[in-house]
């Protein structure tokens, strides 16, 4: 019998393309060898580029979910992604609050790729007030930053800064992504980490525009977080797995269209 391995936690809506959401998280975390668990937030209707629609799921039964996994499984790391609503946020903090010794990443899932809203207002000031002050990370893209800071970011040295006043105005580390900005053969993300900033350089690929690459990234890191890699280490890691994924892309094309979708399994391409 093999020995168990670590467990850990995603909390998410359902992407009927695969590419993102819950199936993005467990296909992460099965490649860094880690068992995942699962709470479904909302069902959505989804392809590479566009959200037809979603649902969320009823927040008594997400906190059965959670209850139930929890006492069944010993989680040692959790993450959010789409979370859909100011119910589910505020469920979600209740069961990070009562388990404090879980670390959590949040991907604060606000806007799709496709530029469709997927967290309501209210719950967006739920997740400022609620749920963010509980996490150990939040891994904000571009827009996401700028919605929890409540103003634009014009230049990577104003990404960079964010990291810190995102710090200071909720209380955890923020990963923020400098892809918007940067131009040359290296992106660099930024982190806040132990009174810290923590540049994590890497390269710019020329590859397809597809989704799921926050989803990615923060499962990365939580997968990492359950097998008791540090902090740093695990988003280096995390950043550099994602790099792998977009590089070894799927790609289909169908009457004159291409699409793309990440492959979560890169170490065993030929």
């Amino acid at each position: 019998m093999p020995p168990a391995p670590p467990v850990a936690l995603t909390i998410a809506g359902s992407d009927s393309s695969s590419g993102a959401g819950m199936q993005a998280d467990l296909k992460t975390f099965a490649a860094h060898l880690v068992y995942g668990v699962n709470a479904l937030t909302a069902t959505v209707a989804e392809v590479p580029g566009e959200v037809a629609r979603f649902d969320a799921v009823d927040p008594t039964l997400l906190g059965h979910q959670l209850n139930s996994v929890n006492s069944h499984f010993p989680i040692s790391a959790a993450k959010t992604g789409m979370l859909a609503n100011a119910e589910n946020v505020l469920v979600t903090a209740d069961f990070a609050k009562k388990h404090s010794s879980i670390p959590f990443v949040i991907d604060p899932v606000i806007f799709a790729t496709a530029e469709s809203q997927l967290l309501s207002n209210d719950g967006v000031e739920k997740m400022k007030s609620d749920l963010l002050p509980l996490a150990l990370l939040a891994t904000p893209n571009l827009p996401e930053a700028e919605a929890l800071l409540g103003r634009p970011l014009s230049d990577a040295g104003a990404l960079a800064e964010s990291s810190r006043q995102l710090f200071e105005q909720y209380g955890c580390a923020f990963l923020v992504k400098g892809g918007h900005f940067d131009s040359g053969e290296t992106i660099t993300d930024y982190a806040w980490i132990d009174g810290n900033l923590v540049h994590f350089p890497h390269r710019r690929l020329d590859v397809a525009d597809t989704h799921g690459t926050g989803c990615t990234l923060s499962a990365a890191i939580t997968a990492n977080l359950a097998k008791a890699i540090p902090l740093a280490e695990a988003i280096h890691s995390g950043i550099d797995y994602l790099t792998r994924c977009l590089a070894n892309q799927y790609q289909w094309h169908e009457n004159g269209d291409m699409i793309a979708a990440l492959n979560h399994f890169p170490d065993e391409v030929d």
